[in-house]
């Protein structure tokens, strides 16, 4: 399983994930699920995957083969974040249908899910989640943050917090104690954490980083995140009971 969210507020958007795919007692493998696709001060993408590997590493593979490619079609030519959206979901049906027979026989799922976000110079930046169907939503001042994987458990917080006029760093640190209270929920999601910022208009990350278990920033976070929750705890109303009423 995994765990990822894509945030847009109106300084920009915010990029998280995690990079566990597979867990056992004995066995944890690591994937970065985190893709960035950039040709500074023209556009930036950064696509985010759920879902069976092999069908999101073969979607990934082709667009990036096709960005490097001048000449190329795909993320590099599209006018906009939504044709992005929308092109990212008709390669990613293909590439299922391809190999979805014989994953069924093995009783296997073909289908992945993917966030993508970013900007074309003259648009607006947006930020799309795109189903295994190929079809997409966009994020709304209503709704402005996307996840996919496991989603239910870094919901509440984002549901708390974030707001259109949200600031970009505390976008990215409530993306982190999201990815964080799912961590500790669910064995299946786990470090390193990926998490890429971009400045709208900006057309570039304008910051990256990755976050080991014992990462100085994510312990911090923790730590603090924890305290905080127990603090308002222990400050919420006492029962009339408890006051001797």
């Amino acid at each position: 399983m995994t765990y990822c969210v894509g945030i847009k507020v109106n300084a920009g958007l915010v990029f998280a994930s995690d990079s566990r795919t597979n867990a056992g007692v004995d066995h944890i493998s690591t994937y970065s699920k985190m893709h960035v696709f950039e040709q500074p001060g023209e556009r930036v993408f950064v696509v985010l995957s759920a879902g069976n590997l092999a069908t999101s590493q073969a979607v990934i593979n082709a667009l990036r083969r096709e960005f490097n490619d001048p000449a190329g079609p795909g993320l590099r030519q599209v006018r906009d974040p939504f044709e992005a959206a929308d092109y990212l979901g008709k390669l990613s049906y293909r590439i299922q249908q391809e190999h979805a027979d014989a994953l069924a026989r093995s009783g296997v799922s073909a289908e992945a899910t993917f966030i993508i976000g970013g900007e074309v110079a003259g648009s607006t930046h947006e930020l799309c989640l795109v189903y295994a169907q190929g079809n997409y939503i966009s994020a709304t001042p209503e709704t402005p943050y996307l996840q996919i994987g496991e989603t239910k458990y870094g919901k509440p917080i984002l549901d708390r917090i974030i707001a259109p006029d949200t600031t970009l760093d505390d976008a990215a640190r409530c993306a982190l104690v999201s990815l964080d209270s799912t961590i500790r929920a669910n064995v299946s999601v786990g470090p390193p954490l990926d998490l890429a910022v971009c400045e709208a208009g900006a057309l570039r990350v304008t910051r990256r980083l990755t976050l080991a278990a014992d990462s100085p920033l994510y312990q911090g976070i923790q730590q603090g995140w924890n305290e905080g929750l127990k603090r308002a705890f222990l400050d919420l109303p006492r029962f009339d009971w408890e006051l001797g009423g």
